[in-house]
Protein backbone atom coordinates (compact mmCIF):
# COMPACT_ATOMS: atom_id res chain seq x y z
CA UNK A 1 0.00 0.00 0.00
CA UNK A 2 1.20 3.50 -0.81
CA UNK A 3 1.06 5.94 2.12
CA UNK A 4 1.04 9.65 1.35
CA UNK A 5 2.64 11.95 3.90
CA UNK A 6 0.97 15.19 2.77
CA UNK A 7 -2.80 15.67 2.69
CA UNK A 8 -2.34 18.01 -0.29
CA UNK A 9 -1.07 15.04 -2.31
CA UNK A 10 -4.08 12.82 -1.58
CA UNK A 11 -6.26 11.95 -4.59
CA UNK A 12 -9.46 13.96 -4.92
CA UNK A 13 -12.78 12.27 -5.56
CA UNK A 14 -16.37 13.42 -5.07
CA UNK A 15 -17.44 15.74 -2.27
CA UNK A 16 -19.67 14.85 0.67
CA UNK A 17 -22.89 16.03 -0.93
CA UNK A 18 -22.23 14.01 -4.08
CA UNK A 19 -21.45 10.96 -1.95
CA UNK A 20 -24.68 11.38 0.02
CA UNK A 21 -26.59 11.71 -3.26
CA UNK A 22 -25.06 8.42 -4.43
CA UNK A 23 -26.16 6.60 -1.28
CA UNK A 24 -29.65 8.08 -1.46
CA UNK A 25 -30.05 6.88 -5.05
CA UNK A 26 -29.19 3.31 -3.97
CA UNK A 27 -31.79 3.05 -1.19
CA UNK A 28 -34.79 1.05 -2.45
CA UNK A 29 -38.17 2.77 -2.39
CA UNK A 30 -40.19 2.12 0.72
CA UNK A 31 -37.20 1.16 2.88
CA UNK A 32 -36.95 1.83 6.61
CA UNK A 33 -33.52 3.40 7.14
CA UNK A 34 -31.43 4.73 10.02
CA UNK A 35 -28.82 7.38 9.26
CA UNK A 36 -25.85 7.46 11.62
CA UNK A 37 -24.28 10.54 13.16
CA UNK A 38 -22.04 12.70 10.97
CA UNK A 39 -21.70 12.24 7.22
CA UNK A 40 -24.62 9.77 6.86
CA UNK A 41 -27.13 12.41 8.03
CA UNK A 42 -26.60 14.19 4.69
CA UNK A 43 -28.40 11.37 2.89
CA UNK A 44 -31.72 12.75 4.17
CA UNK A 45 -31.25 15.83 1.97
CA UNK A 46 -31.11 13.81 -1.26
CA UNK A 47 -33.94 11.28 -1.00
CA UNK A 48 -36.62 11.79 -3.65
CA UNK A 49 -39.89 13.09 -2.15
CA UNK A 50 -41.78 10.17 -3.71
CA UNK A 51 -39.29 7.49 -2.61
CA UNK A 52 -41.42 6.34 0.31
CA UNK A 53 -38.24 5.89 2.37
CA UNK A 54 -38.94 6.21 6.10
CA UNK A 55 -36.02 7.57 8.09
CA UNK A 56 -35.55 6.44 11.68
CA UNK A 57 -33.42 8.22 14.25
CA UNK A 58 -32.42 6.43 17.43
CA UNK A 59 -33.47 9.25 19.74
CA UNK A 60 -37.09 8.37 18.94
CA UNK A 61 -38.48 9.47 15.59
CA UNK A 62 -39.77 7.74 12.47
CA UNK A 63 -40.53 9.81 9.38
CA UNK A 64 -37.63 12.23 9.61
CA UNK A 65 -37.22 14.60 6.68
CA UNK A 66 -34.28 16.65 5.37
CA UNK A 67 -32.18 18.95 7.52
CA UNK A 68 -34.21 21.96 8.67
CA UNK A 69 -33.22 25.38 7.37
CA UNK A 70 -33.75 28.90 8.74
CA UNK A 71 -37.38 29.38 9.79
CA UNK A 72 -38.01 25.61 9.62
CA UNK A 73 -35.77 24.96 12.64
CA UNK A 74 -37.57 23.63 15.71
CA UNK A 75 -35.14 23.31 18.66
CA UNK A 76 -37.14 20.31 19.93
CA UNK A 77 -36.87 18.46 16.61
CA UNK A 78 -33.36 17.03 16.15
CA UNK A 79 -31.77 13.79 15.03
CA UNK A 80 -29.39 11.67 17.11
CA UNK A 81 -26.51 13.95 16.13
CA UNK A 82 -28.40 17.01 17.45
CA UNK A 83 -28.86 18.37 13.91
CA UNK A 84 -32.16 20.22 13.40
CA UNK A 85 -34.38 18.21 11.05
CA UNK A 86 -37.80 18.46 9.45
CA UNK A 87 -40.64 15.97 9.73
CA UNK A 88 -42.62 14.30 6.96
CA UNK A 89 -46.39 13.77 6.99
CA UNK A 90 -47.18 10.83 9.29
CA UNK A 91 -44.01 11.21 11.37
CA UNK A 92 -44.18 9.65 14.81
CA UNK A 93 -42.29 9.96 18.09
CA UNK A 94 -41.62 7.35 20.75
CA UNK A 95 -39.56 6.42 23.79
CA UNK A 96 -35.83 5.85 23.41
CA UNK A 97 -36.27 2.22 24.52
CA UNK A 98 -38.87 1.62 21.80
CA UNK A 99 -36.48 3.11 19.25
CA UNK A 100 -33.77 0.65 20.25
CA UNK A 101 -36.27 -2.21 20.14
CA UNK A 102 -36.86 -1.31 16.48
CA UNK A 103 -33.11 -1.37 15.86
CA UNK A 104 -32.44 -4.63 17.68
CA UNK A 105 -35.57 -6.39 16.44
CA UNK A 106 -34.67 -6.47 12.75
CA UNK A 107 -37.22 -3.82 11.73
CA UNK A 108 -34.75 -1.64 9.76
CA UNK A 109 -33.90 -2.49 6.17
CA UNK A 110 -30.70 -0.42 6.07
CA UNK A 111 -28.49 1.56 8.40
CA UNK A 112 -25.91 4.00 7.05
CA UNK A 113 -22.92 4.50 9.36
CA UNK A 114 -19.57 6.23 9.36
CA UNK A 115 -16.41 4.24 10.09
CA UNK A 116 -12.79 4.38 11.14
CA UNK A 117 -12.12 1.06 9.39
CA UNK A 118 -13.92 -1.63 7.39
CA UNK A 119 -12.27 -4.99 6.78
CA UNK A 120 -12.31 -6.99 3.56
CA UNK A 121 -14.88 -9.38 5.05
CA UNK A 122 -17.18 -6.59 6.24
CA UNK A 123 -16.11 -6.16 9.86
CA UNK A 124 -16.84 -2.65 11.16
CA UNK A 125 -14.84 -0.44 13.54
CA UNK A 126 -16.46 2.92 14.17
CA UNK A 127 -16.75 3.65 17.89
CA UNK A 128 -13.17 4.02 19.20
CA UNK A 129 -9.67 4.35 17.75
CA UNK A 130 -8.17 2.55 20.74
CA UNK A 131 -5.99 5.50 21.67
CA UNK A 132 -6.01 6.17 25.44
CA UNK A 133 -6.88 9.87 25.07
CA UNK A 134 -9.83 9.34 22.69
CA UNK A 135 -13.38 9.37 24.01
CA UNK A 136 -15.40 6.23 23.16
CA UNK A 137 -18.65 7.00 21.32
CA UNK A 138 -20.50 3.78 20.63
CA UNK A 139 -24.05 5.15 20.87
CA UNK A 140 -26.38 2.76 19.03
CA UNK A 141 -23.83 1.69 16.42
CA UNK A 142 -23.54 -1.92 17.63
CA UNK A 143 -27.32 -2.32 17.76
CA UNK A 144 -27.70 -0.86 14.27
CA UNK A 145 -24.86 -2.77 12.63
CA UNK A 146 -26.21 -6.11 13.80
CA UNK A 147 -29.94 -5.33 13.85
CA UNK A 148 -30.40 -3.81 10.38
CA UNK A 149 -30.77 -6.14 7.40
CA UNK A 150 -27.99 -4.27 5.58
CA UNK A 151 -25.25 -1.95 6.81
CA UNK A 152 -23.87 0.66 4.43
CA UNK A 153 -20.76 2.64 5.39
CA UNK A 154 -19.90 6.17 4.26
CA UNK A 155 -16.34 7.41 4.78
CA UNK A 156 -13.32 8.90 3.08
CA UNK A 157 -11.24 6.06 1.70
CA UNK A 158 -8.03 7.53 3.11
CA UNK A 159 -7.23 8.91 6.54
CA UNK A 160 -5.50 12.26 6.89
CA UNK A 161 -2.10 10.57 6.77
CA UNK A 162 -2.99 8.75 3.55
CA UNK A 163 -3.71 5.31 5.00
CA UNK A 164 -6.61 3.33 3.59
CA UNK A 165 -9.56 2.74 5.91
CA UNK A 166 -10.55 -0.33 3.89
CA UNK A 167 -8.20 -2.88 5.41
CA UNK A 168 -7.47 -6.63 5.45
CA UNK A 169 -8.25 -6.77 9.21
CA UNK A 170 -9.51 -4.02 11.51
CA UNK A 171 -6.97 -2.86 14.08
CA UNK A 172 -9.42 -0.64 15.97
CA UNK A 173 -11.98 -2.01 18.47
CA UNK A 174 -14.78 -3.73 16.56
CA UNK A 175 -18.39 -2.62 16.34
CA UNK A 176 -19.68 -5.68 14.49
CA UNK A 177 -18.46 -8.73 12.60
CA UNK A 178 -19.20 -9.28 8.90
CA UNK A 179 -22.04 -6.78 8.99
CA UNK A 180 -21.07 -4.31 6.23
CA UNK A 181 -22.42 -4.99 2.74
CA UNK A 182 -21.40 -1.76 0.96
CA UNK A 183 -18.75 0.91 1.47
CA UNK A 184 -19.30 4.32 -0.11
CA UNK A 185 -16.17 6.46 -0.28
CA UNK A 186 -15.05 9.64 -2.01
CA UNK A 187 -12.97 7.59 -4.48
CA UNK A 188 -15.03 4.42 -5.07
CA UNK A 189 -18.03 2.33 -4.09
CA UNK A 190 -17.14 -1.15 -2.80
CA UNK A 191 -19.46 -4.14 -2.47
CA UNK A 192 -18.55 -6.78 0.12
CA UNK A 193 -19.42 -9.99 -1.75
CA UNK A 194 -18.67 -13.70 -1.22
CA UNK A 195 -16.09 -13.51 -4.01
CA UNK A 196 -14.31 -10.57 -2.40
CA UNK A 197 -14.38 -6.78 -2.40
CA UNK A 198 -15.94 -5.66 -5.67
CA UNK A 199 -15.32 -2.14 -7.01
CA UNK A 200 -18.64 -0.95 -8.44
CA UNK A 201 -17.92 2.74 -9.17
CA UNK A 202 -14.86 4.95 -9.45
CA UNK A 203 -14.74 8.69 -8.76
CA UNK A 204 -11.83 10.67 -10.20
CA UNK A 205 -9.35 7.79 -10.02
CA UNK A 206 -8.27 4.94 -12.28
CA UNK A 207 -8.75 1.36 -11.17
CA UNK A 208 -5.03 0.56 -11.15
CA UNK A 209 -4.33 3.63 -9.01
CA UNK A 210 -7.06 2.58 -6.60
CA UNK A 211 -5.57 -0.89 -6.16
CA UNK A 212 -2.27 0.76 -5.22
CA UNK A 213 -3.93 2.61 -2.34
CA UNK A 214 -5.30 -0.40 -0.46
CA UNK A 215 -3.86 -3.69 0.79
CA UNK A 216 -7.12 -5.50 0.07
CA UNK A 217 -7.42 -7.57 -3.15
CA UNK A 218 -10.09 -5.99 -5.34
CA UNK A 219 -12.43 -7.35 -7.98
CA UNK A 220 -13.15 -5.02 -10.91
CA UNK A 221 -16.91 -4.73 -11.26
CA UNK A 222 -16.95 -1.39 -13.03
CA UNK A 223 -17.58 -2.91 -16.46
CA UNK A 224 -14.77 -0.90 -18.02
Amino acid sequence: MTTTSSTSALPTGIDRDALARQVAADIPAGSFVNLGIGLPTKVANFLAPDSGVMLHTENGMLGMGPEARAEEVDPDLVNAGKVAVSELPGASYFHHADSFAMMRGGHLDICVLGAYQVSARGDLANWHTGRPDDIPAVGGAMDLAIGARQTFVMMNLLSRDGRAKLVPECTYPLTGLQCVSRVYTDLAVFLIEPEGVVVRDLFGIEYDDLTALVDVPLVDGTGR
